[in-house]
């Protein structure tokens, strides 16, 4: 399914997020960058619904 403009004409073709997801990881281990080296967002903003959310995802083993 392409959910590209349609009307929209790029010269090169379109990535999956599979491809991009490969991509990426591809790139971070060429750059030497771990999981370890990007901070975590420091959830000071987040709304009761979203830590009540993250909270029973941990609760049941999890790690978002």
């Amino acid at each position: 399914m392409n959910l590209a403009f349609r009307t929209y004409k790029s010269s090169q073709p379109a990535v999956s997020l599979e491809e991009l997801g490969r991509q990426i990881a591809r790139r971070r281990a060429e750059l030497g960058i771990t999981d370890a080296d990007i901070p975590r967002n420091s959830g000071t903003r987040r709304t009761e619904s979203k830590k009540a959310l993250l909270k029973a995802i941990k609760d049941i083993g999890g790690n978002w």
